[in-house]
């Protein structure tokens, strides 16, 4: 299901309105779900403002948290150009949330494991990002590019330093098209 490579590219993505309302969001919004950061320990050092999220296994149960009145309309703008383009209909969104790391933080090298991550393609597009930033997927290098959606292989070993002055703010989300949804 999920990509064999580290990762792979699926082009330019209009993410302007939602990086603008992004953006526009206060310091209250991205502390308002800190379980990403409490329950990975990896993810200590960054912030996320969660839409959706999936618990369970093999029945996954989908909630959408408090990130989804904030920012669902322009999430689902971005994820409709994507999933419209490269992957079939019908599947079923799992997790979708914007993550911050700052300047000088990290995330350190690490595997996903939840047995979703071997189901779902997990996609990322870039909102805010500055060349200092080091992203590391197996032995492939990811280049900063706002706008530029992909596909990222989780379940290879991935890491994450932002070296540079500004955050780095992505768009992630995993869909998992009908065959395993």
């Amino acid at each position: 299901m999920i990509a064999n490579e580290p990762t792979v590219p699926l082009g330019k993505v209009d993410c302007r309105a939602l990086a603008e309302k992004v953006l526009s969001l206060g310091e209250e919004a991205w502390l308002a779900d800190a379980r990403r950061q409490d329950d990975y320990e990896v993810h200590a050092q960054t912030q996320a403002i969660i839409l959706m999220f999936c618990d369970g296994w093999p029945e996954v149960t989908v909630t959408k948290s408090v990130g989804w009145p904030l920012l669902g309309a322009e999430a689902e703008a971005v994820i409709d150009q994507i999933v419209g383009k490269r992957y079939p209909a019908g599947g079923r969104l799992l997790r979708a949330m914007v993550t911050r790391l700052g300047p000088g933080r990290r995330i350190a090298r690490h595997k996903d494991i939840h047995p979703t991550f071997s189901i779902a393609h997990r996609i990322h597009v870039p909102l805010a990002t500055n060349p200092g930033v080091e992203f590391v997927v197996g032995p492939e290098r990811v280049p900063p590019r706002v706008g530029y959606a992909f596909e990222l292989n989780n379940l290879m070993l991935h890491h994450v330093i932002n070296n540079g002055r500004e955050d780095r703010i992505h768009f992630i989300f995993d869909y998992a098209p009908p065959a395993a949804a």
